[in-house]
């Protein structure tokens, strides 16, 4: 059973015909012409994705192109708050926890101090590598002469 309506509509469709054309020919005739209709909707919701999907890219290639910080400034910053958050986490919270082993063994700080926070990493580090990958593919095309402000 689906919980898609236009599934069930020509489910309903189907079990119409079937009852009232009772010759096969005519009935099998029918449900070619139901099928037809529905590949065809298919088709449409296909289409109207990828209409979507190719004014998305539009308005990046026109994000990508402007000089404006507020703009085109999102990738630089993204990269930026990336590298922070592993310096962070990969440098001064190793760095902020030995100092805080080290006072709390020498009973400087109070009992209910507690460590430094850790960073959620899962989503840091898929952030860097796609924005590393991005990276090597733009330094690929900048070794081999690839002019990307024209592409086709």
């Amino acid at each position: 059973m689906t919980f898609d309506p236009l599934t069930a509509l020509f489910d309903a469709g189907k079990i119409a015909i079937e009852r009232l054309w009772p010759d096969p020919e005519k009935r099998a005739e029918e449900i070619r012409k139901l099928e037809a209709l529905k590949q065809k909707g298919e088709i449409a919701a296909i289409n109207a994705q990828v209409q979507l999907l190719l004014g998305q890219l539009t308005v990046d290639k026109a994000e990508a192109r402007s000089k404006s910080l507020f703009v085109a400034g999102w990738r630089p910053w993204i990269g930026w708050v990336g590298g922070l958050a592993l310096a962070y986490q990969f440098i001064l919270y190793p760095l902020l926890c030995w100092a805080w082993a080290i006072s709390n063994a020498l009973a400087e700080n109070p009992t209910e101090t507690i460590p430094p926070p850790v960073l959620e990493t899962g989503a840091l580090f898929s952030m860097i590598t796609a924005m590393l990958g991005i990276g090597a593919m733009r330094s690929f095309d900048k070794t081999h002469g690839t002019q990307t402000d024209k592409l086709r």
